[in-house]
């Protein structure tokens, strides 16, 4: 498909996932240097009386910081960087952070959990393209109709918030009627698994569960731990922890004194997204991550990760016989 200049000129086509706590500026700036779409949730931009807005510092660092290395490398840039708005309307802090993200211009927004026209409006205001999540055929007309750019398929398998349809399903209805910008999401954590994603359709691939387990990452070293340890059997589905239904650690599940394999369902009037949960215990404690991680075996440099998904994306494209030049190129 036609991609937009923002997301064409990638060295791999692949968006590294906004995972809620852990991604941050390092992250992002190492994602973006390596050649994929680096993003975060705004929401990680914590706030603290008498502090600078930390969202506003992120921004400015990650803006000078790859307009730096830009210059220094006019003919190896960096790739764009997105920021995740959750626009539910418990989300008190959505319009501060809408206003910020136009002033710094971000390049690209993920919208999630919900679709909002005056989000994507601010968007395009400031020149931006607009990714809206969905895990269904349903909601991704919806965020059409209401001025999305492109979509974000959640498929059955990922980390975090995810759906329970089969991408090749998915995908498969989003096509019959959309042929702008997809990125697919779910389980996907090798070259192959890029490559496979463009095959049934998709543009990009959407890959979170796979960085948390890198040196720049936001998240304890327990946690990275988990996750290369993990494999597929290891992952539970549950709304149990923010009232919406998705893929977990079960080791961290059992190691908050719960069994992750009988597990009550949430009450999905509690849910709270502005704090990232409706218990105390969600994200921080309680890990998500997607049903890939069995792929993923140890915790490296960010780079690292995005030169090995390279040489499989590269070694996949060779077994079936297509040139070694890449699709995004």
């Amino acid at each position: 498909m036609t991609l937009p200049p923002a997301l064409s000129r990638l060295r791999l086509p692949v968006i590294g996932a906004p995972l809620f706590i852990i991604s941050n500026p390092d992250l992002v700036l190492a994602q973006c240097k390596a050649g994929i779409v680096g993003a975060f949730p705004a929401l990680n931009g914590r706030e603290a009386p008498g502090d600078p807005i930390e969202l506003e510092t992120w921004l400015r660092r990650i803006t000078e910081e790859l307009d730096r290395h830009n210059q220094a490398n006019p003919d190896n840039p960096a790739a764009p960087f997105a920021v995740n708005q959750i626009v539910h309307r418990s989300n008190a802090r959505l319009q501060r952070d809408i206003e910020i993200c136009h002033k710094w211009r971000v390049p690209v927004w993920i919208t999630s959990l919900g679709a909002r026209p005056e989000v994507n409006e601010a968007a395009h205001d400031c020149g931006a393209i607009v990714l809206h999540d969905v895990i269904n055929d349903r909601f991704a007309r919806k965020a059409i109709e209401k001025g999305a750019d492109g979509l974000i398929a959640v498929a059955a398998g990922a980390g975090g918030h995810a759906g329970t349809t089969s991408p090749f399903a998915l995908i498969h209805e989003i096509r019959a009627w959309f042929d702008g910008p997809v990125a697919l999401s779910g389980a996907i954590a090798t070259g192959d698994a890029v490559l496979a994603a463009q095959a049934m359709g998709a543009d990009l691939a959407y890959i979170g569960s796979a960085f948390i387990a890198t040196h720049e990452a936001r998240a304890s070293e327990a946690y990275k731990r988990m996750v290369v340890e993990s494999s597929s059997d290891d992952i539970v589905y549950s709304s149990l922890f923010t009232g919406v239904h998705g893929n977990y650690l079960k080791g961290s599940v059992r190691a908050a004194g719960m069994d992750p394999d009988n597990l009550p369902e949430s009450d999905p009037s509690k849910m709270d997204f502005a704090s990232g949960s409706s218990k105390p215990k969600s994200w921080k404690d309680i890990w998500g991550a997607g049903q890939g991680v069995g792929a993923v075996h140890e915790v490296t440099a960010a780079a690292q990760l995005v030169d090995r998904l390279a040489r499989e994306y590269d070694a996949a494209r060779a077994r079936l016989g297509l040139s070694s030049a890449r699709a995004a190129e």
